[in-house]
């Protein structure tokens, strides 16, 4: 009963209204203001502020700031395995394993369209049809930047409207489709694994999506459609393996796509691991390995 009363209640709410003043909040500098907000938000989620490299609360100009705090050089460790793929953030599984059929499992007899996930570009989907994909939940604690889980070359992002539900573990399993009905921003790469999406998942009162090379992308307030920005003419954007990709401005979720035959994840993990930015959490397979495999 309380699940379905939490549902019904976010069905009913003006999400989007509701987080565009959350982050109207999340910008304010009066110190008074802001500075109550961070304190109560720090001691209800227990946010961890010795791995920040700015430990005093009150330093920070706005919430927002403390929100996507950078952390200690030494707070965390790239693992850096040959052929290895990390963690893009904090956080735990939600789910991850094989796409079947073009369709992704979300949480006990529900799942999503790949297609409808990257906001039906068909081609853009085929090229991940019968990969593999990790969905990643960032609490309201952890760190809200976004690296690179291998290195990569920008080939297009792409800016998809909709819902803001909250995306927890009882939404996952009470709301359809739900990492494809979201607001998200979809980023496609080229990498030595082959083309890997990584998509930026809104929720409820979350205040917006920022990339390292676009800045604030979502919530796109003027004109809310699909919008692509394809790779900068001049230069190409390359981002290493660790490398920070973008952040959230309040919590949510990464989904990480990879096409067939070209990954695998580590035995280890399982929904709900816990994760940490920089762990290793798969391997490239080689095309020997592919060749060897294929003669078994």
């Amino acid at each position: 009963m309380k699940d379905k009363l939490f549902i019904l209640l976010q069905h009913l709410l003006p999400q989007h209204l509701l987080s565009r003043l959350t982050g109207a909040l999340a910008e304010c500098r009066i110190p008074w203001v802001k500075n109550t907000f961070i304190g109560w938000f720090a001691k209800r989620y227990g946010v961890n502020m010795y791995e920040a490299q700015v430990e005093d609360l009150r330093a920070y100009p706005n919430f927002n700031a403390f929100f996507t705090r950078a952390l200690k050089p030494e707070a965390r460790s790239m693992d850096t395995t040959p052929g290895g793929i990390i963690s893009p953030a904090d956080g735990a599984i939600s789910q991850l394993g094989a796409i079947d059929h073009g369709r992704i499992f979300q949480a006990k007899g529900r799942g999503y369209g790949l297609s409808t996930l990257l906001g039906g570009d068909m081609a853009m989907a085929e090229a991940f049809k019968n990969g593999q994909f990790a969905t990643i939940y960032l609490a309201p604690k952890d760190y809200h930047r976004v690296h690179m889980p291998i290195a990569g070359t920008l080939r297009e992002t792409l800016y998809i409207p909709g819902d803001l539900y909250s995306v927890n573990q009882t939404t996952a399993a009470n709301v359809d489709q739900l990492f494809a009905r979201n607001e998200r921003l979809v980023a496609i790469f080229d990498t030595e694994a082959g083309p890997m999406a990584m998509i930026l998942v809104g929720a409820m009162i979350v205040a917006g999506i920022e990339t390292v090379w676009g800045g604030q992308v979502a919530p796109m307030l003027k004109k809310p459609v699909h919008t692509r920005f394809d790779a900068q003419p001049a230069a190409d954007i390359r981002l290493e393996q660790g490398a920070e990709m973008g952040r959230f401005k309040l919590g949510s979720t990464v989904v990480l796509l990879f096409g067939p035959d070209v990954m695998q994840w580590s035995e280890t993990l399982a929904a709900e691991h816990g994760l940490r930015l920089g762990q290793q959490i798969g391997t490239r397979i080689t095309p020997t390995q592919q060749e060897t495999e294929a003669d078994e």
